[in-house]
């Protein structure tokens, strides 16, 4: 399945809320982006707003792929650094591919795109992000041409007694 990836989107109430239906499907299929499963939209909603907030300041890119139907598929936020000692990388964040995609190729599609987005913007020369460990998210990362760069044991805890390593990935672009 091809997706249709769109980087800065407009952002309209369709668009709002396909991401946040797409995110609380991730969620609750026990995907790794910022929730631990039951969540509900309403859950969800103040971290997109956060995610909204943070591009109209300018802060923050989305890159969202879109299915055959024109359905929410895959998303992506890139995050610019402020910091002047490091405006030469960007932070991948809150990435997702529905659970119906997964498997097939839309993961890597996503991630594809993420990079050709991330070129064109000026001085960036590489993506970061982070996975939570436990998941086998670094191996397919690694697929994606990232290099594990670092990885802090039990940084974060899931439930009571399930902690997960965080682990930094890094993609250069050159």
């Amino acid at each position: 399945m091809a997706l249709t990836f769109t980087f800065d989107p407009v952002v309209g109430p369709a668009l709002r809320d396909g991401i946040a239906d797409l995110w609380t499907e991730v969620s609750n299929a026990g995907g790794a982006v910022g929730f631990v499963p039951p969540v509900t939209r309403d859950l969800i909603r103040p971290e997109l707003v956060k995610h909204l907030v943070a591009m109209a300041e300018g802060r923050h890119r989305l890159l969202v792929g879109h299915d055959e139907r024109g359905e929410v598929a895959a998303v992506a936020f890139l995050a610019l650094n402020t910091h002047h000692l490091m405006t030469h990388w960007v932070w991948a964040y809150t990435v997702m591919v529905s659970p119906a995609l997964q498997g097939r190729g839309a993961g890597r599609q996503l991630m594809a795109a993420l990079a050709d987005a991330a070129r064109t913007l000026e001085g960036i020369e590489a993506i970061r992000l982070g996975c939570r460990g436990g998941l086998g998210l670094e191996h397919f990362y690694a697929a994606c041409g990232y290099k594990e760069v670092g990885r802090v044991p039990d940084a974060i805890r899931v439930a009571p007694g399930d902690d997960r390593d965080d682990i930094t990935m890094l993609l250069p672009l050159h």
